[in-house]
């Protein structure tokens, strides 16, 4: 656990120093690069779910009895 937290504030930290020499237009684009990459991954989960759904409501109908209540002696 402390040595993720230690390679996390490593990481960070070049992180940051890499951010020092862009200028305000180098952060603009890679900020609009950044949330296309989000909304590109949200839309597949959305499909993703739909899909689950789908197959959900399919296989519970197929798996439905006929006749429903107490079967017959």
């Amino acid at each position: 656990m402390l040595l993720r937290l230690a390679y996390l504030g490593v990481s960070n930290a070049f992180a940051m120093l890499h951010l020092l020499p862009m200028t305000d237009q180098d952060k603009d684009a890679e900020t609009l690069a950044l949330r296309h990459q989000i909304t590109v991954l949200e839309r597949p989960d959305t499909v993703l779910r739909w899909h689950r759904s789908l197959v959900a409501r399919r296989h519970a109908a197929s798996c439905r009895r006929k006749h429903p209540g107490r079967p017959r002696m």
